[in-house]
């Protein structure tokens, strides 16, 4: 999920009560929400989004980090100069290890998933449950911490913790139930898709964006949830997984690298006299290959196709 929902998940939470256990109960629930996200760092340094939700998502760090925050925090309260008002250590730990807990969760809800056991595994669950923006969450942890803030009461906090939760686990059911509905339509149909990937999209409970594979392409339709329609495709894209070059441009470094995080790829083949261009690319981000930050651009010299060298 993004950033301002991970705040809102600790805002609300101290808002309904918890800030009230320690000095920097707030700040340390606001800040542990987007802790694992401190892995956005490796991108200047050259890595690709396969560095993304990886070490710092998975549980290993899920143990480490709360006791690093908390350490920060007291450092942070002594560094400035504050004898009064300690910070209670052991709410600090507990808050930090409940905020940093929320953020691979809600991590997992989307279609770009969570590695939850790096690094000693990569393999990626997803729970294709809520779009990577939703303004019903927003919506609701806004508005019940605000209140409670004003206010000075916990109920608007809580209440909006509730209902967020009813939302996403709704949210999680019509997942499943669209899933089976979208396999039964494409069965019906004749099709025997090797992969389903139904997505939320922004702001509309009730629809899904579905892409499938079959013959060689994807192709991208339409799901109407409570009706249970799936359009005809209305978008197709070729795989073009066959061609020589790509697998040369998986070997490379960047190559493996974008192939340890994508899940829907395919690849956009631009030949020229000297230099094969096969662009890396991700259906469920791009349609035409190109126009994306999750692309990658890997060139393969034209002459060695054939002999099996760069």
């Amino acid at each position: 999920m993004d950033n301002v929902c991970h705040t809102l998940v600790g805002a609300a939470l101290a808002e309904a009560g918890l800030k009230r256990k320690t000095a920097l109960g707030s700040a340390t629930l606001m800040i542990a929400a987007n802790v694992p996200d401190l892995d956005v760092i490796s991108v200047p340094f050259g890595h690709s989004l396969g560095f993304r939700r990886g070490i710092t998502h998975g549980v290993p760090a899920l143990v480490l980090l709360p006791i690093l925050l908390t350490m920060i925090m007291i450092g942070w309260h002594r560094w400035r100069g504050r004898a009064s008002d300690a910070p209670n250590a052991k709410w600090l730990l507990l808050l930090s290890t409940i905020g940093i807990l929320t953020h691979p969760f809600l991590d997992w809800m989307n279609t770009y998933g969570m590695r939850w056991l790096m690094p000693l595994s990569g393999r990626w669950w997803y729970a294709d449950t809520l779009f990577i923006v939703d303004p019903w969450i927003w919506l609701a942890l806004g508005a019940g911490a605000g209140i409670s803030s004003r206010r000075s009461s916990l109920t608007p906090a809580r209440l909006s913790l509730v209902l967020t939760a009813l939302y996403i686990a709704a949210m999680a059911a019509l997942a499943t139930t669209s899933r089976n509905g979208v396999r039964d339509v494409l069965t019906a149909r004749g099709i025997t898709a090797d992969t389903v990937v139904l997505e939320p999209v922004p702001a509309n409970p009730l629809r899904r964006r579905v892409i499938y594979h079959w013959n060689s392409a994807y192709h991208l339709a339409d799901y109407a949830v409570l009706r249970r329609e799936l359009s005809e495709p209305w978008f197709s894209i070729r795989i073009n997984q066959d061609h020589p070059a790509v697998a040369r441009a998986n070997a490379t470094p960047q190559g493996r690298e974008y192939q340890s995080w994508t899940r829907l790829p395919y690849y956009v083949i631009d030949a020229a006299r000297d230099t094969t261009w096969v662009t890396m690319a991700d259906a469920r981000y791009t349609l035409d290959g190109r126009s994306s930050w999750a692309v990658m651009h890997i060139p393969i010299l034209t002459r060695t196709l054939g002999s099996g060298k760069d």
